[in-house]
């Protein structure tokens, strides 16, 4: 049997920010940017016609989904939505045989997940590139799309300050090894009890991010404030104690007052106004967080097309 081309070549993923250089980082955020000057004049982009991605959602999702879908729309391909309620995923079969089937089947494939070694099983079975649509532990395609929207509107992210405000989860760690690639740094602010994890950071060198108790603190000259949900998916039963225990982790005016004059106010959404962020702050004239969500559209169309064509 003659394997397809893409079979035959080293397969690139997009598991985790450091799956790419900081070169093909920058490519990509490039391409991004040309992609969607196209996108806004209507002019049409078709780099993958007659391509296929299949998205594979085990969490559920609004945005993940419709930026994929839309994505690869607008790029000429066709798309494959699967869940654990409709695939045979829902039935305990294994990752590893899904990855193995799905992947003869498509150029292409997006999974939205829960433990990160899931998601390495499932690559490591593909015979196609594997995109991180989000896991517990990471979630690259959103800094991806948030360090665009930033470079969009301060032309640069190299030597800034990013304050990350909240649970120390998979976006905090995903900015994390974004910053230490691209030459910026992360001030990240936790309550106890769901702080950063120092074993997870061995490999990040020293710099690239500090840690702080007090959120203000953190916050200080940043050049950007961002945060997220109390609870991510999957950890619902946690949410009375973490509504008590992250009270003074809500982004407000003050802590903007002490960001730099004109910093910007990121959330990857859903928001909860009044919780994590007021809607001062969400609904104000320092928040790009309409724009950031439209972004990931568009990055993720950059990245699926380096992830098939490479360089064009």
């Amino acid at each position: 049997m003659n394997l397809p081309d893409h079979a035959q070549k080293p397969i690139k993923h997009f598991l985790q920010f450091s799956d790419f250089s900081a070169a093909e980082i920058n490519y990509v955020l490039k391409r991004a940017q040309l992609i969607k000057d196209k996108f806004k004049r209507y002019e049409a982009h078709h780099s993958l016609h007659d391509r296929t991605l299949a998205m594979v959602f085990e969490k559920a999702s609004t945005r993940t989904r419709v930026s994929f879908e839309a994505g690869m729309y607008q790029l000429g391909g066709g798309v494959i939505h699967l869940t654990t309620h409709d695939s045979q995923l829902g039935r305990s079969e294994p990752i590893e045989d899904t990855a193995k089937v799905v992947s003869r089947m498509v150029d292409i494939i997006m999974i939205r997940t829960f433990e990160q070694t899931r998601i390495e099983q499932f690559a490591s079975n593909s015979r196609v590139p594997v995109i991180n649509g989000l896991t517990n532990e990471f979630h690259p395609c959103q800094i991806l799309a948030d360090i665009f929207t930033f470079i969009e509107q301060r032309q640069g992210i190299e030597n800034r300050t990013v304050a990350w405000v909240g649970d120390a989860n998979n976006m905090a760690y995903t900015w994390i090894e974004a910053a230490a690639l691209l030459g910026f740094k992360v001030n990240v602010s936790a309550p106890k009890g769901y702080q950063l994890e120092a074993e997870r950071l061995s490999h990040i060198p020293p710099g690239s991010f500090e840690a702080f108790d007090n959120p203000i603190d953190a916050c200080k000259n940043a050049d950007l404030v961002t945060t997220d949900v109390w609870t991510s998916m999957g950890y619902e039963a946690e949410n009375e104690a973490r509504m008590k225990a992250f009270a003074d982790w809500c982004v407000d005016a003050d802590m903007m007052a002490v960001a730099a004059p004109d910093a910007l106010f990121m959330h990857c959404l859903p928001a909860h106004r009044g919780e994590e962020v007021t809607a001062e702050v969400i609904d104000g004239p320092q928040s790009v967080v309409w724009d950031e969500a439209e972004n990931r559209m568009h990055v993720q169309k950059a990245l699926m097309e380096y992830l098939l064509l490479g360089q064009k």
